[in-house]
Formats: C-alpha cells, structure tokens, sequence
C-alpha cells in the first residue's frame, strides 16, 4: 500500500484503513488507560505488601524495660529500612497514649475514617499523603502489647515515596504502548496488504475495460469474477449495451436525415438554378414560391428529425421525483386547431372539437411542447388524408371510473382510414403507406409513439363508427 492512497480521500482502500484505523486507536487509548490503572493497583499491592512487612519488623522491635515501651532499631537495618534504589522510606512509633516513641515526628496523621484494608489479616490502614512536599504512601499498623505489666496497642507508621511505584507503573504502561502500538501498525500493514490483494481484481476489471477497442460494446465475460463484482460487471455490461443502442440510433439518425435531406436540398438547387438560367420575372416568381414551399417542409422536417433525436438521446426523459406541473389540455388543442383552421378551411373541412369533460379545463400533468407536438402531427396527418368537403371531429371525454385513467383524446375523420394489419407499421421511422397523401415525412407517428411512451399515454387507432374513416385515440393517466 503507498502512503499516498492512505491520505487519498478518493481511495477506496485509503478510506478503509482511515476506518480501522480510528477504532484501532481509540481501542489502544482505552487499553493503555485500563493498563495504567491496572499497572497503579499492581505496584500499589505489591509495595504496601513491603510497607506492612516494614511495619511488623519495627513492631517486633518495640519491648518494656523499666515499665516503659523501647525501641531498637539496628543502624544497619534501619539504613536498609529507610533508603532503597528509587524511593526514601520513613517510620515513626507511637505508644499507648500516642506518644511519640521513635520516628520521624514530623509525619503527617493518618486522617480520620480511613478504612483497614481487607487484604491483609492484620490491623492496617493505607492512605496517601504528602511530606515535605514529597507524595508518600503511608501504612499505619496497630499491634497489642502485653509485656511487663504493659497492655494495649502500639501504633506504627511506616511512609514511602511514590518514586519506586511510578517507576513500576511507568514501565507496565511502556510496554503496553511500545506492545499495543506494534500490533496495531502490524494490523494495518496486515489489512493494506490483504486490501490490496482483494482490491486487485477491480484493477484488473477496469485494465480490461480499457484494453476493449472504441467500437467493441460486447458483454465482459463473467468467468472466474468474483461474486461481489457481479453486480458490477453486469452494470457495466447493459451500460454498454444501451451506449451500443444509442450510438445505433445516431448512427440511424445521421443516414436518415442525409437521405431525407438530400431531396428537399437537391429539389431546391434545381429551382434556383432554373429560376437563374431564365431570368425572366415570371419563372423567378414561380421558382421562388416553389423554394419556400419546400423550405417550409425542409424546416419542418428537420425540426421533427431533431425532436427525434432528443428523444432518442433522453434529454426529454421525465423525472419522476420531480412530476410535470399541470396545464389545460383543452387549451393546447384549442391552440393547435386555431393554427390549423386556415388549412381546414382551404380544403373546405369541417373542423370541429367537443368536449364532454365534467372538468372543462382538462388538467393533465407532462411536458405541454411535446403534448402540444403529438397534437399538432395528429391534426396535421388528419388534414392531409382528408378529402375536400370531408370532415375532422376532435373530442374530449372522462374515462371510465375505477381505472388509471383520466380523460380521452379522439380524432376522427372521413379520410380513408388505415387497414388493421398496417396500423403498428405506420409508428415505424419513414413508412409511409403506398395510398398516403403527399407531404409527408413519415416521422409523425413515430415522434407521437415516442412521446406518447414518454408520458405513458395508451395510443390506439381504430376504425371511424361516425365518420368511416381512422380514429385515433389517446387515454390520458389520471
């Protein structure tokens, strides 16, 4: 593992031994902690265990003579008794009436309630003290005295600085660190090194992602992977798939649009080359209104191509987390047929719109330019495939209750309709049936079969019951 992936915070192996690394560290905080404390009760067990056995050997010391209590205390013992390697040790003995009898006077009194230790089966206290400005750990010892006509308790004191049980505890605390320390850097070294190992397989998922050619979208063989990448892989599998697809469809869409292109441009070229070879006023004229005809088809015809192309790529997906705000159905088809009602009038068609929605406003939710689009390639199919004299009927009604959906949208007219086995033919790309009528693109239908799956609309067509020719209808969700 290189010290860069560990502060790295983009490193999936730098974030994990980040994340181990902090418990390691508060479990080795709250051990050493426990170990300082435990270490403190060890040397403090073992050293007051020395001070009491110091208290017995001064007692055993103490005897009467001439009716009163003596002391005597070896100077070779008592030099041993007081000084050790680390620490000074002091001792002072009381008699009867708590008179001082040999000692260190000056030693501080044991307070009161402090309690006889349990550990020991002898009357001693232990407590903690401070003499000349020195920590000291004092044990007092009681002892009964019967000698000479004597009786009663003597009390001992015996005091040692702390130096020797700081020593001890330092030590214990030394090695728990130096100890604990190297086994949690042996830990992480261990857990980077088995990390990596297990990390090594999505190396190698991502160098054979890279080794694939641009034009490879083939699935990567699943094989010996490792059953936590499968998900991975699998992911990166249809990811290549749908990038397959979509780069079809632009591919699709560019031999599309050169072919359908090419006419229009070569038709206009012709016009204007005409117009510029005769010269006179007439032809020009001529030649123009012809050049804007065909532009006005070229415009339209290149606006559904690129409709198309939006639609393919998914930049008119709906989110779902985000729901469309509502807008007036009714008023988007009153829009729609107010644009086409000079072409209706034209032909001499009879244009007519009925609504029968309980809500007169007719709110449904989605992108109202793409609803708006479906509407005006429906009414724009119906107009040209209707004969003069002939007549379009729009009409809005309430679906039937108890279902998903909302309201319904029909068109029908008196033109000549569509056979049963060629209405899904006709939502395909550039079909265009052999008896349609001039003008048209082909893409219509299949931009009104895009938007319609976009927003989840059922488009159906069927036969005319009122005016002979092709319904179509479309159920709008509640």
């Amino acid at each position: 593992m290189r010290l860069e992936q560990l502060f790295n915070r983009r490193s999936l192996l730098g974030k994990f031994v980040r994340w181990l690394l902090l418990p390691l560290l508060l479990l080795w905080i709250i051990n050493t902690v426990v170990a300082y404390q435990i270490s403190s009760a060890a040397a403090n067990l073992a050293y007051d265990r020395t001070l009491l056995a110091s208290a017995r050997v001064i007692a055993e010391q103490v005897m009467v003579r001439n009716g009163k209590l003596h002391v005597e205390v070896p100077y070779i013992a008592l030099d041993n008794f007081e000084y050790d390697n680390r620490g000074q040790m002091f001792y002072r003995v009381s008699d009867f009436a708590g008179n001082i009898i040999s000692g260190y006077g000056d030693l501080p009194q044991m307070p009161k309630n402090t309690p006889r230790t349990e550990l020991y089966p002898a009357l001693v206290h232990f407590h903690d003290d401070v003499y000349r400005e020195r920590p000291i750990r004092m044990a007092t010892f009681y002892k009964p005295l019967f000698e000479g006509g004597l009786q009663g308790m003597i009390k001992v004191e015996v005091a040692e600085t702390t130096e020797a049980r700081q020593y001890m505890t330092h030590q214990v605390l030394n090695y728990t660190l130096w100890g604990q320390g190297l086994l949690v850097f042996c830990a992480l070294c261990f857990v980077g090194l088995a990390m990596t190992r297990i990390l090594q397989p999505i190396r190698l998922l991502g160098e054979e992602v890279i080794r694939r050619p641009p034009g490879d979208f083939s699935d990567i063989e699943v094989g010996t992977t490792h059953s936590e990448l499968l998900p991975l892989v699998a992911a990166i599998n249809q990811y290549r798939r749908r990038l397959a697809q979509l780069l079809m469809r632009y591919q699709r869409f560019a031999a599309d649009a050169s072919h359908q292109l090419r006419t229009p441009l070569a038709v206009m070229t012709t016009q204007a080359e005409h117009a510029l070879r005769d010269g006179s006023p007439e032809v020009m004229r001529e030649s123009l209104t012809e050049l804007k005809q065909m532009l006005k088809k070229t415009t339209r015809l290149t606006n559904q191509l690129l409709l198309l192309a939006k639609m393919d790529s998914g930049s008119h997906q709906l989110r779902r987390d985000r729901p469309q705000p509502p807008f007036s159905l009714l008023d988007s088809i009153e829009k729609i047929v107010m644009a086409k009602l000079a072409a209706a009038r034209r032909k001499d068609i009879d244009l007519g719109l009925e609504n029968r929605c309980r809500d007169q406003n007719v709110p449904i939710h989605g992108k109202q330019m793409l609803i708006e689009e479906v509407l005006l390639n429906l009414l724009d199919n119906a107009l040209r495939h209707t004969p003069s004299g002939g007549v379009i009927t729009l009409r809005l009604y309430d679906a039937a209750p108890g279902g998903d959906r909302g309201c319904i949208f029909e068109i029908e007219d008196s033109g000549p309709g569509i056979q049963p086995e060629q209405r899904e033919q006709v939502f395909e790309r550039f079909h265009q049936l052999p008896d349609a009528a001039p003008g048209g693109s082909g893409l219509g239908l299949a931009i009104v079969k895009d938007i319609c799956r976009l927003h989840d609309i059922d488009i159906s067509l069927h036969d005319g019951p009122q005016l002979g020719g092709l319904l179509v209808q479309l159920a709008f969700k509640r």
